[in-house]
């Protein structure tokens, strides 16, 4: 019998396109929306949360 993989999945915050992860995503895992294509982190693994990840932003040694 073949090993069941199960799927997590989360709705993203922008577009509302479900967003599937092969296994439970971990708290600050960055992912690419695969309609939008925002970037978004995982706030919280349950339930699992999306929310859109800040801008880096470039401190040119200051």
């Amino acid at each position: 019998m073949p090993e069941q993989i199960t799927t997590v999945q989360a709705a993203c915050p922008e577009c509302d396109a479900l967003i599937a992860f092969e296994r439970p995503p971990l708290n600050g895992q960055v992912v690419r929306c695969t309609d939008c294509s925002v970037e978004l982190e995982v706030t919280s693994i349950n339930p699992i949360r999306l929310e859109v990840a800040p801008e880096v932003e470039e401190d040119w040694g200051e």
